[in-house]
């Protein structure tokens, strides 16, 4: 489950530079040559959306989601983890079981219909239909993941991976990197 979702988090990386790009490139079109594309500017929003449905569950796994740290810090390790335990039965599993039943119906009304936008040059809707039970069901798998890491933590039989300590992101890894580049550059220097 992890990996999936690491693969998926990483897939919408690119998504977001995709977007940009086509953003970009439509804005310059759009102010040279007078002239616009409804499904350039709908691709945009179909890919903006796939960004944030597909890579919640990538954020789950990472603990980028929201916390409320002021609070969060003051609470030991165990009775953090039991909260994320009781958060992920007691609201994430109902949330996206919700939110894929009923969005459900709505893709495969779409698939079989053959929905297309009002727009003039619009596009079909039912891939950006597609991507809300698809983004939750990644999302639900990635929370039995961590229900997994946080119920191994709690009877002893794995690391806690919510501590925060030494655990460093990668971006973190990566600004340490080149501030001790930095340092060594400007001793040098001296």
């Amino acid at each position: 489950m992890d990996g999936l979702n690491t693969l998926v988090g990483k897939v919408t990386m690119w998504l977001i530079l995709a977007t940009t790009l086509i953003s970009a490139g439509n804005a310059i079109v759009r102010k040279i040559f007078d002239s616009s594309s409804n499904a350039l500017l709908e691709i945009q929003w179909y890919l903006f959306a796939g960004v944030f449905l597909l890579g919640a569950g990538y954020g789950l796994l990472k603990n980028s989601h929201v916390r409320i740290d002021f609070l969060s810090s003051r609470f030991s390790d165990r009775t953090r983890n039991w909260i994320d335990v009781v958060g992920i039965l007691a609201v994430l599993f109902p949330f996206c079981v919700i939110i894929i039943s009923l969005s459900w119906p709505l893709f495969t009304q779409a698939l079989e219909s053959g929905e297309m936008s009002h727009n003039a040059g619009g596009l079909i809707r039912w891939p950006v239909y597609g991507l809300v039970p698809l983004g939750f069901a990644l999302l639900m798998l990635q929370g039995l993941s961590e229900l997994i890491k946080r119920v191994a933590f709690l009877t002893g039989q794995g690391p806690d991976v919510i501590s925060g300590e030494d655990v460093k992101s990668d971006e973190q890894k990566h600004i340490e990197e080149l501030e001790a580049v930095a340092a060594r550059k400007l001793a040098g220097k001296s």
